[in-house]
């Protein structure tokens, strides 16, 4: 699956490492990200604005961490027309793109993508907010979403103090049906009930 991702989605840390893992794990078996250097810009620019205090190190880390991980979906040549029928004009760029690296699934929390009917028939792709798009990796791939879920429940225990509730933090980034996906995978966990810090 070819999944575009806006920069919306890009800022949380939540929804950017579950997405860079789930590629990791399982690299081109479930899905591709696919990103521009314009969605990059636009997720650092308001990471800096909202984090004034971050130092230099800590932005071109991450800019560099992420065009790493998804180096083989970067999307370098496309054209901005007049194809995209949205409200928002500002998206232009972000559909042009989606169009050109032929993606599945624009993956964006931007309810300016909201479309239906014969508008929604008419896009080359279909369009997710995080939530769906993460239920939908769980029912085609169970097994990479136990995978992902068991690397984020270690790395909370060793870095959070004991506690890893990633089902908090997931509906804290606005996919709450997916948290209890998880919730159900961590109870299956051989390090249960570790997991709530108990």
């Amino acid at each position: 699956m070819r999944v575009f991702v806006d920069a919306n989605v890009l800022y949380s840390r939540t929804l950017r490492d579950w997405l860079a893992l789930g590629q990791s794990l399982s690299p081109g078996e479930v899905y591709r990200v696919y990103w521009t250097e314009d969605v990059l810009a636009e997720t650092l620019y308001h990471l800096r604005r909202d984090h004034p205090d971050w130092d230099g190190a800590k932005i071109a880390k991450l800019r560099d961490r992420l065009a790493a991980v998804f180096a083989d979906g970067r999307v370098e040549d496309f054209v901005v027309d007049d194809s995209y029928q949205g409200a928002d004009g500002n998206d232009r760029h972000v559909h042009a793109a989606a169009v050109a690296c032929r993606a599945d699934v624009l993956l964006t929390g931007d309810k300016g993508f909201a479309v239906s009917g014969a508008e929604a028939d008419a896009l080359p792709y279909e369009v997710y907010r995080p939530d769906e798009f993460f239920l939908l990796v769980d029912d085609i791939a169970p097994r990479l979403v136990a995978g992902v879920t068991r690397e984020q429940t270690e790395y909370y225990l060793r870095v959070g103090g004991g506690s890893a509730d990633l089902a908090e933090k997931l509906s804290g980034a606005g996919c709450p049906r997916f948290a209890e996906r998880v919730r159900a995978h961590q109870s299956r966990l051989s390090l249960f009930p570790a997991l709530m810090g108990e």
